[in-house]
């Protein structure tokens, strides 16, 4: 069965996944902000969700490597299978201290199935790619990674749809048995020995890293800060009370948000091509990006703390924001695999994704936090401190990249 293949089934499968993710987030918001909950009690609906990302990436590379990338991704599709039908038992009638646990609940175990898929995904690129071939495993992490985020910004407008022409638990219904065949196809498909390692990892391995890997997962925990400090509370919030945006304004800016962002993160070995004269990146790209990403969010706090027209310079300003934050993100995602060495990529994928999960995790706490003391504002200076840091954290990652020019690397590797 050749590469090509294994990652066009691999990339549709967590196609698959994404769409039921994103709709998910955009039900279980749109759903329990109709009961009456507030805007802090949804964020703690994400809480479990985040959290438990943080422990799954810490242990999935582990079993990743030990028992192959088809049983992690099968076990992720088939765990949020399993959330969509715990979700859809949820009654009207129950309080909201029961409605906010089982949901908490449910959302751990999607939490779980995310980055299980995800780490499955993102390793079996690595494992597919041949040896040496820096700028197709370039190419295709960006592209996988890239397609998802639009997918996911898809996701939201079906969690409204599904939400309004179903209900609630006939939109879960229907997303289980819809990922249900994608997970029959994956069990069928798939090779059993993807991604498994050749020789039986141990339990310290996963604490075991290389400076490089370290350093890489510091900066993308902050990096990842940085953008839910505002993301996850602050700024729908602010547009629904300061402008009474309703969820479909808000949603629909979010979902064309992620959407812009996955496009970008698709065309980043093209855009960082031409800025390094065909070279792949290395750690001076991840250093410079995240300095840019700090120089462009800091005037769109000062401008909305100054009054000037705040809906513009935030939608604005947080799409410049989504532009380079892209180009950051996709940056790291191509560096933890180049940093990795073949057996050890699924442990390593599994390691930078618990920072991943981590980042996500503080951001969305502060994200309420730091919008109940000082709105908008706090939010985003939030995300300058996190990008500094992201910078800061960078200075240390290797300035070059023994890699060879992507135009050496033959017209499939390099081209657009």
């Amino acid at each position: 069965m050749s590469a090509a293949r294994n990652y066009a089934l691999v990339t549709a499968a967590y196609w698959g996944f994404t769409l039921t993710d994103g709709a998910l987030r955009m039900l279980v918001l749109l759903h329990f902000h109709a009961l009456g909950f507030s805007p802090i009690t949804l964020a703690f609906l994400f809480l479990f969700y985040e959290f438990f990302g943080v422990v799954t990436n810490l242990f999935g590379g582990l079993l990743a490597a030990r028992l192959g990338l088809k049983v992690t991704l099968v076990s992720g599709l088939a765990l949020q299978v399993f959330s969509l039908g715990m979700l859809s038992l949820v009654q009207d009638r129950w309080g909201a201290t029961r409605a906010v646990v089982w949901v908490m609940a449910a959302q751990a175990l999607s939490g779980i199935a995310k980055d299980l898929t995800k780490m499955s995904a993102k390793t079996s690129v690595k494992v597919l790619v041949p040896e040496g071939e820096h700028g197709a495993l370039f190419k295709w992490v960006a592209l996988l990674t890239g397609s998802k985020n639009a997918l996911k910004g898809v996701g939201f407008f079906l969690g409204g749809f599904l939400l309004a022409a179903l209900g609630f638990r006939g939109a879960l219904w229907a997303m289980g048995a819809a990922l249900a065949l994608v997970l029959v196809g994956s069990m069928v498909s798939l090779p059993r020995e993807l991604g498994r390692a050749k020789h039986k990892s141990k339990l310290s391995t996963l604490f075991s890293k290389s400076r490089e890997v370290n350093v890489l997962s510091g900066a993308r925990f902050f990096l990842f800060a940085a953008r839910d400090v505002w993301f996850v509370v602050g700024v729908p919030v602010f547009l629904s009370t300061s402008f009474h945006w309703g969820f479909t304004q808000v949603g629909t800016f979010l979902a064309v948000w992620v959407i812009g962002y996955g496009f970008v993160q698709s065309a980043a070995p093209a855009l960082i091509r031409r800025a390094t004269h065909g070279a792949v990146p290395g750690g001076g790209a991840a250093r410079g990006l995240a300095l840019l990403l700090a120089v462009v969010t800091a005037p769109v706090a000062l401008a909305v703390h100054a009054g000037h027209a705040p809906v513009v310079v935030v939608v604005g300003g947080l799409a410049v924001f989504g532009a380079v934050f892209a180009l950051n993100s996709s940056v790291h995602s191509y560096l933890i695999l180049a940093y990795s060495d073949g057996d050890k990529v699924a442990l390593n994928v599994g390691f930078y994704y618990m920072a991943n999960a981590g980042g996500r995790l503080v951001g969305s706490l502060l994200s309420g936090v730091l919008f109940q003391l000082g709105g908008v504002v706090a939010c985003l200076c939030g995300s300058v401190a996190f990008a500094l840091a992201t910078f800061v954290t960078s200075a240390a990652l290797p300035g070059g990249h023994p890699a060879l020019a992507l135009d050496q690397l033959g017209d499939d590797a390099g081209g657009d």
